[in-house]
């Protein structure tokens, strides 16, 4: 079975080569890497991810992060040979909602102009006992990205809401949730799996990147996953 691999807010697909590494002795991986130099609306990415996705084999998609809603949006649209999906830390509305998501998208041209803090990155996206070189990985992967590219995905993020789209969604769908995550809250994962009774949500010990922290944890969910509900 083949595995199609859509990245968080960052776009490069750098940071799943653990991951990754992890998956493809058991099966074939394509890891998607987005535009660094321009962001593509939630329409025009499902429309490059279609031209990515090899729909003439079977294959399950997994998304991370930012990369969900899209991901929704495809597989509610039924494409041929799509047997699973996968879902990471992810959202159908706006994770961050109120006065937050006010603050979010009034700063958000500002906020990725310098480099995050190596504080900023444990806290919010790795965990604070993140070994150094993972630290290092994140920031230079978000640092490789333009600014205004980042910001327009984040303000994409504050308005995106694709809950219609998860109640039309018909193949086995897994939801994998970070019990550490200062992100994405648990409402987020319980509001998919509410809307569609027929997606699975399984809980791993690690914060928001959490296929970064647990890879071999996670790739061990995602292939049994595949093995016992996307074989057919």
């Amino acid at each position: 079975m083949k595995l199609v691999l859509l990245p968080g807010l960052d776009g490069t697909g750098e940071l799943f080569s653990e991951f990754a590494g992890a998956l493809s002795a058991n099966c074939e991986v394509t890891t998607v890497q987005y535009p660094s130099d321009r962001s593509l609306p939630y329409a025009e990415l499902e429309s490059f991810i279609r031209d990515i996705c090899p729909i003439s084999d079977p294959f399950v998609l997994l998304a991370e992060s930012y990369s969900v809603p899209v991901a929704i949006t495809y597989a509610s649209a039924k494409p041929a040979n799509l047997k699973g999906l996968v879902l990471c830390a992810g959202f159908a509305t706006s994770p961050v909602g109120g006065w937050r998501r006010f603050l979010a998208s009034f700063f958000a041209p500002v906020l990725f102009h310098v480099p995050i803090p190596r504080l900023a990155a444990r806290y919010w996206l790795v965990g604070v006992d993140a070994p150094p070189a993972l630290v290092a990985s994140v920031r230079a992967a978000i640092g490789s990205v333009k600014p205004h590219v980042l910001a327009e995905r984040l303000r994409t993020i504050l308005t995106c809401d694709v809950r219609d789209e998860v109640g039309r969604i018909e193949v086995p769908t897994l939801y994998i949730r970070a019990k550490r995550d200062r992100l994405v809250s648990a409402s987020c994962a319980e509001e998919l799996a509410r809307i569609n009774p027929r997606i699975a949500v399984a809980t791993l010990e690690g914060p928001h990147l959490l296929l970064q922290r647990q890879s071999r944890s996670a790739a061990g969910i995602v292939l049994e996953f595949v093995r016992s509900r996307c074989a057919s």
